[in-house]
């Protein structure tokens, strides 16, 4: 059985979600290796910064919306981590701000992607009414 077609509404936000993601992906260790070299090692860094990004890339790669709405919770960690460094760091400013941007596509696209695909699919984590009686 084929899966129903994806709305447009659900395609921007799924443009938006792997804009921020993947834009996450590519930008954090181009930060923290290349643009302002952290102390750490660098193996350390990558795993810091892209390990966990990389949990969920299977699902998102294959579009699934329960994936989608997990992967705000590690996204939440790059927001607290934004949020920290903005107040910590002023002199990366620029780069904290870029991160949070990023994140904040990432939180809303995944959010909303999650809704709109699964009501698509007609997946649902609420009980039905007579499941209920």
């Amino acid at each position: 059985m084929s899966q129903p077609q994806m709305r447009n509404k659900t395609k921007q936000v799924l443009t938006m979600a792997l804009l921020g993601y993947f834009g996450l992906l590519m930008f954090l260790p181009l930060w923290h290796i290349v643009l302002v070299p952290s102390e750490m090692a660098k193996a350390t860094v990558l795993l810091l910064t892209v390990g966990p990004l990389l949990l969920p890339l299977p699902g998102i790669l294959k579009r699934n919306p329960y994936t989608f709405a997990w992967a705000n919770f590690i996204a939440l960690f790059y927001l607290l981590h934004g949020l920290t460094l903005i107040w910590d760091r002023p002199d990366e400013r620029v780069w904290v701000v870029f991160e949070l941007v990023l994140t904040t596509m990432m939180l809303i696209g995944c959010m909303y992607f999650a809704k709109f695909r699964g009501q698509e699919l007609g997946l649902s984590i609420r009980k039905k009414k007579e499941e209920d009686k």
